[in-house]
């Protein structure tokens, strides 16, 4: 496990850094969001480089980051990509003036790398520490049913709401239609789902101690970056917004508290 946690910390330190360069360049530190999906793939298979042969668990661990991993950066990259830069580091770059490119390398890459290793420790372990002489158990296709589940949810919800969007009929509308009626966040909650998922895999292995990587993504995704900024923000700029939360599940799905429309 050592040499897997030495090995992915060189390799994301080396992703960050080339990112952080790349966005000096282009002027535009949102490239760093395209990247984190793309990041926790590298890790993988870069695990999967070192370690001694390994046996299902780490394939399983391998293909799954990889599906998820790859999905999640094509879809922002699509999304976001030529659309200048994100409102968060543009704030920071008026805060920081000519320091911003400096300043960022620590508040906005380094720490998004050192995020990004402690998240991905039941991958890391569970890669590393996969017998090829064992093969998978309940506990293994629980955590794949999750991850199931949260690849749906992420990616149906992205699907649905990027449909929504392309409607010039729904400018400055609420997306309240499909997954959306029972949560406000069907991407978020699939990915922490997704990351519960992961850890279950590892678990099986024995990694019970790597429940701090869920555990942070589950608080980013809550409360911090996912769900929680957005929320700060979201009503002042979505008309009838307040009536959706009321209506709504803030993240974990449910029944919507009173009828809505499709």
């Amino acid at each position: 496990m050592a040499e897997a946690a030495a090995v992915s910390a060189v390799a994301i330190a080396l992703l960050m850094l080339t990112t952080w360069m790349i966005s000096g360049l282009v002027k535009d530190a949102s490239i760093v969001d395209l990247i984190w999906g793309f990041g926790f793939v590298l890790v993988v298979w870069t695990v999967l480089y070192f370690s001694a042969p390994v046996g299902t668990r780490g394939w399983l661990l391998v293909i799954l980051t990889t599906v998820w991993g790859l999905r999640l950066s094509i879809y922002l990259t699509k999304r976001n990509l030529g659309k200048g830069e994100d409102f968060r580091y543009q704030e920071m770059r008026r805060k920081h003036g000519d320091r911003f490119f400096v300043v960022s390398l620590g508040t906005v890459f380094g720490l998004q790398a050192l995020l990004m290793w402690v998240i991905s420790l039941p991958l890391q372990s569970g890669i590393a520490n996969s017998d090829p002489g064992l093969g998978v158990s309940l506990l293994d296709g629980a955590g794949t049913a999750l991850w199931t589940v949260g690849l749906f949810f992420e990616a149906a919800g992205d699907w649905q709401l990027a449909r929504f969007k392309a409607d010039p009929a729904n400018h400055g509308k609420v997306m309240d239609r499909g997954l959306w009626r029972y949560t406000r966040h069907p991407n978020y909650f699939g990915d922490l789902c997704v990351w519960w998922g992961f850890y279950l895999i590892a678990a099986a292995g024995g990694a019970w101690w790597t429940a701090v990587g869920p555990i942070l993504m589950s608080a980013l995704l809550i409360r911090y970056s996912g769900a929680g900024l957005l929320e700060k923000t979201i009503g002042k700029r979505r008309p009838g917004y307040d009536e959706y939360v009321r209506r709504t599940n803030g993240f974990f799905p449910g029944p919507p508290r009173k009828a809505s429309h499709d």
